[in-house]
């Protein structure tokens, strides 16, 4: 895959883990944002952080859907082999990115894309709560059910190879080398757009009141430990803190593996990356929902998924304390400890042992 700069990994990338499986789509998260970063005018259309229903739910509307026909070369498949640690589980993909799709179209642009309609932009909450049936006269029945449909909380993906950094002609977005946030500079952008047409998750927009394109800024002043709660403690963003459902964890990527962030994703591989076919590394990441048919998880966050939905279904003892922290503190988690309990439970689930225990996990800050 080309991209136009050099790869850009900081020793600590901003990242966070959304728990599909407990989202009630309270919207909470949504509106905490509205109110701290998109509340003036011109901003109206603006939601940074939104919550969709899937599969029929996006916003902007059919955003997902759009950018995979693009890229859609006919021959788009995961290569998986669970004998190699390094392809298992999320495997190889063999098709094309945005990236790759724009250099065989040889359209003189970096990344596929398009702009949405200003009629896209209109429903934040379309398809809201809207089930697709796969056998009507069927009532659910787990693992799978034939009736349903899920939330997905959605924000800046900020990514390792950002679509919108590569597409600027401005040169106006870039990425922190000290957390890898993505920002746009809001003095240089003219509001040519083509941060939105290359974007494939939609996440940066244009405002017609100033003429530039805003974004996500991951609430960086609290990541630096600027707000008066903390005393200089690095915290969760607006959305991550208001989440009443706990479904959120949000820290660093690095190489320290009792980092709970880095073991969810990098170890245990719990938590995936949606649409890690579009090439951009995205760096959020979703424990996908138990209930949902598996192709259509597969599709959005790759061959993954049923060990994901194994593991999160059959939680080891490490894993069920890990994700304990969800939502526990304001202040980001850097490292945690587990002091071992005496076992309280014991059961079978889907033919697997499962054991509780009394354990008590401890999480500690950048200061320890």
């Amino acid at each position: 895959m080309e991209y136009p700069y050099f790869e850009s990994r900081p020793k600590r990338q901003f990242a966070a883990i959304f728990n599909i499986n407990r989202c009630i789509a309270c919207q909470t998260c949504t509106m905490a944002c509205k109110s701290a970063w998109t509340y003036n005018k011109g901003q109206e259309h603006m939601w940074w952080n939104n919550v969709e229903t899937k599969p029929y739910g996006g916003y902007p509307q059919s955003w997902d859907v759009k950018t995979l026909k693009l890229i859609d070369n006919g021959e788009n498949t995961w290569y998986t082999d669970e004998k190699d640690e390094k392809l298992s589980p999320y495997g190889v993909y063999e098709g094309d990115t945005i990236f790759e799709a724009a250099a065989k179209k040889n359209i003189n642009q970096w990344a596929v894309g398009y702009i949405p309609e200003d009629k896209e932009w209109r429903s934040p909450n379309f398809g809201e709560d809207v089930a697709k049936s796969n056998k009507p006269d069927e009532y659910s029945s787990l693992p799978e059910h034939s009736r349903w449909f899920f939330y997905i909380q959605r924000l800046c993906n900020h990514c390792t190879y950002p679509g919108c950094l590569a597409a600027c002609p401005r040169k106006a977005i870039y990425k922190r080398k000290e957390d890898g946030i993505v920002l746009i500079d809001q003095k240089r952008c003219r509001g040519y757009r083509k941060c939105v047409e290359q974007c494939p998750y939609k996440k940066p927009m244009y405002r017609g009141l100033t003429r530039v394109s805003e974004k996500c800024i991951a609430c960086y002043p609290r990541i630096e430990g600027k707000d008066p709660l903390t005393k200089g403690r690095p915290m969760e963003t607006r959305c991550m803190s208001a989440c009443v459902g706990q479904i959120r964890l949000q820290g660093f990527l690095d190489d320290n593996p009792k980092n709970p962030v880095t073991w969810l994703i990098k170890h245990d591989k719990l938590a995936l990356p949606l649409y890690p076919q579009f090439g951009t590394e995205p760096n959020i990441y979703y424990i996908p929902p138990r209930w949902a048919p598996r192709s259509y998880l597969r599709q959005m966050f790759g061959p993954g998924v049923d060990e994901a939905i194994d593991k999160f279904m059959v939680p080891s003892r490490e894993r069920l304390a890990v994700m304990s922290l969800f939502r526990m503190t304001q202040t980001i988690v850097f490292e945690y400890k587990i002091e071992e309990g005496p076992k309280v439970f014991e059961t079978t689930i889907h033919g697997k042992k499962f054991e509780m225990f009394n354990d008590t996990i401890i999480g500690y800050g950048e200061d320890g």
